[in-house]
């Protein structure tokens, strides 16, 4: 079984560490060949969130079934009441398989998400360099974040039996969407400046009746 370089990952000291080999039995149980040990789903997803990278095999015929380990995870994720993914997404992607569009949407997807994962760290840090720990993030704002960078998807969307929009076209509108929440997120950023200014203004203190963000 070979592994190839996209599944590795960094140390803090910038070393590659290869990923965490799983093996898949037919009795459908998960076996860490780092640890030793038979693991489940809700181990592979706290190693993602933990930015742990790891490969799954079949341990028969040792077919890479990451892929579908990885949807598992999310069918089981959602599950469990922490729903993600808006029902229309979800219908919108089912609608592009076969589509003549197909090929483009894994990797506008992946850019989509990674650009989100990038704005959230902005995010986090402007509330934590202004905030501190004074009270939780604003979950609203953070949700139509979310909601905005699930949109970017669709523009590629299109009816059952509409035209075929022009592909070039719709990377134009996705490219434009991507700004549009880059400068989103710039706007909280310059507001959550000016509440720290404000802030320090007053000396530090929160007015009485101020928990709650506007």
């Amino acid at each position: 079984m070979s592994e190839t370089p996209e599944h590795e990952t960094s140390t803090p000291e910038g070393k590659e560490m290869p990923p965490v080999v799983v093996k898949k039995y037919a009795n459908r149980r998960l076996y860490n060949t780092e640890s030793s040990s038979y693991i489940t789903l809700d181990t592979l997803a706290e190693m993602v969130r933990g930015g742990r990278d790891f490969v799954v095999y079949d341990a028969k015929t040792g077919e890479d079934i990451t892929r579908g380990v990885l949807t598992q995870i999310i069918v089981e994720e959602e599950n469990k009441g922490r729903a993600l993914l808006p029902t229309s997404f979800l219908r919108h992607l089912i609608a592009f398989y076969g589509d003549s569009l197909q090929n483009l949407v894994p990797r506008y997807l992946d850019q989509a998400m990674a650009n989100f994962a990038r704005q959230q760290q902005d995010i986090r840090l402007a509330m934590q360099q202004t905030m501190g720990n004074l009270f939780p993030f604003n979950m609203e704002e953070m949700g139509r974040q979310m909601e905005r960078a699930m949109t970017l998807f669709s523009p590629f969307y299109r009816p059952p039996g509409s035209a075929t929009p022009d592909a070039a076209h719709g990377a134009e509108q996705a490219e434009h969407e991507v700004e549009m929440l880059r400068a989103e997120v710039a706007e909280l950023r310059r507001q959550l400046a000016d509440a720290r200014r404000e802030r320090g203004g007053s000396g530090g203190k929160i007015p009485a009746g101020s928990g709650k963000s506007p």
